[in-house]
């Protein structure tokens, strides 16, 4: 049995701020017995502008939020799931918003980039093209852990379920899904996407998320929760910067695919 983690944020432009929210917040999942914490899209920065998110990009070499993290990881023994850091892009103007991974001796074991970018216009002036100043990423991602295989996402990833196939394909048994999900979609659709991700493939999903009123006039949904293989939310919060956990049991996972074995089932 482990115990898994999702932590909620309200992150603005302010980086060091953020980053000693974020660490406060590992801190008290640890206290809660977590081995693996998922902190949300965007957890360093919420940027005001592109040049100022292009301003605080990190390459693989490293950089401040990557130390940050390492540093936490190692400190609390902490398996990290890091929502989402700016990192250097091929295109000079643009970002790729990177999942990073760091294992609970403070090494960075994995990145997944962001393969699908929120291009939408929901009306009543709510408009966004991630296009514009990200850069998608090409492949999924599983990564190993000695509590499990997880399988990475961020936000809008998580509107196809082909993606997610893949994931399990590559024999993931958790599925981590950071967003900053806006708060009609969320509304409408956040819960309803994440039990269904969960149920489909039989996995625990752990998802975080950002909550409340940002600095750049955006507001996001929040409700970051926990889901068990069968689709029960076994965790959840609903607004504030907050930490929800609950345990995840290997066993509990296979009996349920033992059950309703529709894995096996597939034709397509």
């Amino acid at each position: 049995m482990s115990r898994l983690a999702a932590i909620q944020m309200c992150s603005g432009d302010d980086v060091d701020a953020n980053l000693a929210t974020a660490a406060a917040l590992l801190g008290e999942a640890r206290a809660q017995g977590a081995d693996l914490a998922l902190l949300p899209e965007n957890f360093a920065l919420m940027a005001q502008s592109a040049p100022q998110r292009l301003r605080h990009a990190e390459s693989d070499a490293g950089g401040p939020i990557q130390e940050m993290l390492a540093q936490t990881s190692a400190r609390l023994g902490l398996w990290i799931v890091a929502g989402t850091v700016p990192m250097r892009a091929h295109a000079p103007d643009k970002v790729r918003a990177a999942c990073l991974v760091f294992n609970g001796g403070g090494e960075r074991v994995a990145r997944y980039d962001k393969m699908h970018l929120f291009d939408v216009d929901l009306g009543a002036g709510e408009r966004y093209q991630e296009s514009a100043v990200f850069e998608p990423g090409d492949a999924p991602l599983v990564v190993a852990a000695p509590f499990g295989r997880i399988g990475l996402s961020v936000c809008y990833d998580l509107r196809f379920p082909e993606l997610f196939r893949r994931l399990v394909d590559q024999d993931a048994r958790i599925l981590t899904v950071p967003a900053a999900f806006t708060v009609p979609t969320g509304a409408a659709h956040w819960e309803i996407l994440l039990r269904a991700r969960a149920i489909e493939n039989s996995c625990y999903v752990v998802a975080a998320a950002q909550e409340g009123l940002h600095g750049n006039g955006r507001t996001t949904y929040g409700h970051s929760m926990i889901i068990d293989p069968w689709g029960r939310i076994i965790g959840s919060v609903a607004a504030g910067e907050a930490v929800v956990s609950a345990s995840c049991e290997s066993t509990y996972l296979e009996r349920v695919r033992a059950q309703l074995p529709s894995l096996r089932h597939r034709r397509f």
